[in-house]
């Protein structure tokens, strides 16, 4: 899929800017924004947001490969759904650089594996910490599932505020999208869908 970004810097053609690189940026972009990047509220601002963004952006630095390389095969003949729900994430839209907060709901049907749950989390947050377009963090998720725990199939659904909506243009605060992402037997199997669909909405 287009929209998987690999880590950087694998494919970039330059190297990564150093802190002072991005430091100065950010001066930059305050001198733009009509302040004054020397006065004293300011002075330390552009550390700041390097060391913010480092932060936001770490999913950058991870691989959901690393993350969901341990599995269990203990599981007692368990073969049923497993569904994290309610998994709280926040990104940032790769259009505008502004926030997106959400909601994402994950599951799964084994087939003689089973992830630790936390992993899914995990894997959330790994593309939710990168620039992002929903409908792109909404595949990448269940990609990253079905691609390296090979279960019967994946369902993933993402409700989010997306900032670029709410801030600026048509600020239309509180409206939220909805995007969902079925493989395998939830994407061959209506009854499964709609189970999943019932289950998030408990």
């Amino acid at each position: 899929m287009d929209a998987i970004v690999k880590n950087f810097p694998a494919g970039q053609k330059q190297a990564r800017p150093t802190q002072q690189e991005a430091e100065e940026a950010v001066r930059l972009l305050l001198r733009w924004a009509g302040d004054d990047p020397t006065r004293e509220g300011l002075l330390d601002t552009p550390k700041r947001v390097a060391a913010a963004y480092r932060e936001l952006f770490s999913g950058y630095e991870q691989t959901p490969e690393e993350i969901l390389g341990r599995t269990f095969e203990e599981v007692a003949g368990y073969d049923d759904m497993v569904l994290v729900r309610d998994i709280p994430f926040f990104s940032h839209c790769e259009h505008h650089m502004v926030p997106i907060i959400g909601k994402a709901h994950v599951a799964y049907l084994p087939k003689g594996r089973v992830l630790g749950l936390s992993k899914i989390a995990r894997v959330v947050d790994v593309y939710g910490r990168r620039l992002q377009t929903q409908e792109a963090m909404t595949a990448q998720i269940a990609q990253a599932i079905q691609g390296v725990l090979q279960p019967r199939g994946v369902a993933v659904m993402i409700d989010a505020e997306h900032m670029c909506m709410s801030m600026r243009g048509i600020q239309k605060q509180g409206s939220t999208t909805l995007t969902t992402t079925f493989t395998g037997a939830f994407q061959d199997n209506a009854a499964e869908q709609a189970r999943f669909l019932t289950m998030i909405r408990r």
